[in-house]
C-alpha cells in the first residue's frame, strides 16, 4: 500500500516537472517573439529617423538648420553657465549675481564668436570658462565648416547607394547643400546634371581604389585635413602660450594676481583667438599684456590662420600633404575647388589675391595708426618696439577677432571710422579682377535664384539696410540715456557697437563714469562692453544682431530689387 502511494506521488511529481518544462518552452517562445517585435520596431524607428534626416538634409533650407544649431548651442551654454556658480570676488566673499539675460547674452556672444560682453570676465569661475571655451570652439567657422563637410559626404554616400540600386541621374557635387555652411552651393546654368556611370577601375579620373568616387574620397580627405589643421594649430598655440606664461614673470604675475589658472587661460585665449571670438579671461582683455610683445606675436598667427588667411593656409596644407599622401585627392581638390562646394577652399588665383588684400589692409591700418596715434594716451608707457607690435596686433584684430591692447575710446575718430569699415567687411574680402565672360554667368545664376524664390529675393534688403534698422531700434530703446548721458550714449558709439556685433568682432567703446554730464547716483566703472549699460530691450536687439552677423552670408546678395537712380 505504501509502495503504491509512493509510486503515485512520484508520478504526480514527474507530471508536475513535465508541466514546468512545457511552461519554460512557452516562455522562451514568448520571449523570442517579443525580441523579434522589438527588433522590428527598432528597425522601423531607425528607418523613419533616417528618412526624416534625409528629408531635413535635402529639403530644409540651410538657414533654418543654422538658426536651430546656434540657438540650441546658445541655450545649452546658458543652462550650463546657470548651473555652475561664478567665483567669489577677492575683496568680497559673496558670490556675484548675474542676471539670466546677461548669462544668455554671454552664451550667445561665445557661440556666435562675437565677444560682446555685458559682465566682467573675471566673475566667471574656472568651470564656466571651460564652458565658454567649448562654446567658442563649437561656434567657430572652421569647426562648423568641418561638420558641413561630413554632411556633404553623407549625402554623397546616399547618392552612391541610389546609384548602386538603380540607374538614375545623380547631380554633381556642386548641387549638394551644405547645411552647416553659411551659403547654398548652386549648380551653374552650364553645369547640368549628367548621368553618372558605374565605377570603372580603369577610369582614374572619376574613381580611386575599391570603386569609390574620387569626389567622395576627396571630400572625406578634406574633412580630416580641416580637423587636423584645426587641432594642430591650436595645440601649437596652447603649448607656446603656456610655455611663455610659465617662463615670463610679468605675464605669470598677472595671472597670479587675478587668480587665473595658467592652462585654462592658455586654452581659453588660443581657442578664442583661432575662432575669431576675442574673449579673454581678464577684465581688461589684452590691455594688461600690452608690454608682453612675445605673447602678442604668438597670438597674431592664430588670428590669421583661423580667419582671414584660412583659405590660403588650407590650400597650402593640401598642397604640402599631397606631396606625401593622398596625391590623387589633393590634386582633385586643387583643380576642382569650386566644384567641391567648400567655400573656404578658394582657387589658386583667388587665394593669392586674398593674401595680398589681407596684408594690404593690415599695412593701411598700421600706417594710419602710427601717423595719428603714435604719441597718444592709448600707447603711453610703451617702448617703440612694443608700440610697433601692439599696433600690428590691433590692426590684425580689427577685422574679426576683436582682441585689443588699447582703450578704443581714446583713439582718434579717423582710426575708429577705419575700424568700423574693417569690421563691416566679410573675412574673405579681396581684390579680384573681373575676367571677361563672368558677367554672363552671374546673370544666369541670378535668374536661376529668382526663379526659385522671386518673392524672397524681392523682400530681402541689403546688409546696410538691416543695420540701419537695428541702429534705429536701439536708439529708440536707449532714447532716455541718449538725452541724459550724451557723451557715453551717442549715435557713433551705438554704431560701433552694432557694427562690431554684426561683424562678430567684439570691439566696444565701453562706458566711463567720468564722461557723465549729470553726476547723479552711484556710478562704478566696470570693464564691460558698452552694451553692458544698455536696457534689457537693447541687449535683446544686440542678441539678434549677433545671430544675424553670424548668418550674414545667407543675405550677401540682398537688396537687388532696390534700384537707386
Amino acid at each position: 500500500m505504501n509502495t503504491h502511494n509512493n509510486y503515485n506521488s512520484f508520478k504526480t511529481e514527474k507530471e508536475g516537472k513535465g508541466e514546468m518544462k512545457i511552461s519554460n518552452t512557452e516562455l522562451q517562445r514568448y520571449w523570442f517573439s517579443f525580441c523579434q517585435h522589438v527588433s522590428c520596431v527598432a528597425k522601423t524607428f531607425f528607418f523613419l529617423v533616417t528618412c526624416l534626416y534625409r528629408h531635413i538634409l535635402l529639403r530644409v533650407h540651410p538657414l533654418w538648420i543654422q538658426i536651430a544649431y546656434f540657438m540650441s548651442l546658445s541655450f545649452l551654454g546658458f543652462c550650463l553657465l546657470k548651473l555652475i556658480q561664478p567665483r567669489s570676488s577677492s575683496t568680497n566673499s559673496s558670490t556675484p549675481i548675474i542676471s539670466n539675460l546677461d548669462l544668455f547674452f554671454t552664451s550667445v556672444s561665445a557661440s556666435t564668436v562675437s565677444s560682446m560682453s555685458t559682465v566682467e570676465m573675471e566673475v566667471f569661475s574656472n568651470p564656466q570658462l571651460i564652458v565658454i571655451t567649448l562654446l567658442m570652439f563649437l561656434g567657430g567657422e572652421v569647426f562648423t565648416s568641418m561638420v558641413g563637410l561630413f554632411f556633404i559626404r553623407l549625402k554623397l554616400k546616399t547618392h552612391q547607394d541610389k546609384l548602386a540600386t538603380s540607374s538614375v541621374s545623380i547631380p554633381p557635387i556642386t548641387s549638394v547643400l551644405d547645411p552647416f555652411e553659411l551659403e547654398m552651393v548652386e549648380v551653374r546654368s552650364d553645369q547640368q546634371p549628367q548621368n553618372v556611370k558605374e565605377p570603372d577601375n580603369n577610369d582614374e579620373s572619376s574613381v580611386v581604389g575599391n570603386g569609390e568616387y574620387l569626389g567622395y574620397n576627396s571630400i572625406k580627405y578634406l574633412g580630416f585635413v580641416v580637423l587636423g589643421y584645426q587641432l594642430v594649430v591650436q595645440l601649437i598655440g596652447v603649448t607656446m602660450v603656456s610655455v611663455y606664461l610659465s617662463t615670463v614673470s610679468s605675464a605669470k604675475q598677472v595671472l597670479k594676481k587675478k587668480g587665473l589658472e595658467l592652462f585654462t587661460f592658455s586654452l581659453f585665449t588660443v581657442v578664442s583667438t583661432f575662432a575669431s571670438c576675442g574673449f579673454v579671461p581678464t577684465n581688461e582683455n589684452m590691455v594688461v599684456f600690452a608690454k608682453n610683445s612675445g605673447l602678442l606675436m604668438m597670438l597674431i598667427p592664430q588670428v590669421l590662420l583661423g580667419n582671414t588667411l584660412y583659405p590660403c593656409c588650407l590650400r597650402f596644407s593640401i598642397w604640402v600633404l599631397g606631396k606625401f599622401v593622398k596625391k590623387e585627392e589633393s590634386e582633385y581638390l586643387a583643380k576642382n575647388s569650386q566644384e567641391v562646394g567648400y567655400k573656404h577652399l578658394l582657387t589658386r588665383e583667388h587665394s593669392k589675391f586674398l593674401l595680398v588684400t589681407v596684408i594690404g589692409f593690415i599695412v593701411v591700418q598700421f600706417l594710419v595708426f602710427c601717423s595719428l596715434d603714435w604719441d597718444s594716451v592709448a600707447l603711453e608707457g610703451l617702448s617703440w618696439y612694443e608700440k610697433v607690435v601692439g599696433i600690428i596686433f590691433q590692426s590684425v584684430n580689427s577685422r574679426h577677432t576683436g582682441e585689443t591692447i588699447v582703450d578704443l575710446s581714446v583713439l582718434s575718430p579717423a582710426i575708429l571710422v577705419l575700424f568700423v569699415a574693417m569690421m563691416y567687411l566679410p573675412p574673405y574680402t579681396s581684390f579680384l579682377p573681373v575676367k571677361k565672360g563672368k558677367n554672363g554667368e552671374g546673370n544666369s545664376d541670378q535668374r536661376k535664384r529668382k526663379r526659385r524664390g522671386i518673392l524672397v529675393e524681392n523682400i530681402k534688403m541689403s546688409q546696410l539696410s538691416y543695420l540701419l534698422i537695428f541702429i534705429f531700434m536701439i536708439c529708440i530703446t536707449e532714447s532716455k540715456d541718449l538725452t541724459q548721458d550724451p557723451l557715453n550714449f551717442n549715435v557713433f558709439n551705438i554704431v560701433i557697437e552694432v557694427i562690431s556685433a554684426y561683424g562678430n568682432v567684439g570691439f566696444s567703446m565701453g562706458y566711463s563714469c567720468g564722461r557723465r554730464i549729470k553726476m547723479e547716483g552711484n556710478c562704478e566703472n566696470k570693464s564691460t562692453g558698452f552694451v553692458g549699460r544698455w536696457s534689457p530691450e537693447g541687449k535683446s536687439i544686440l542678441i539678434l544682431v549677433m545671430h544675424f552677423g553670424r548668418l550674414k552670408k545667407f543675405n550677401m546678395d540682398g537688396g537687388q530689387a532696390w534700384i537707386l537712380l
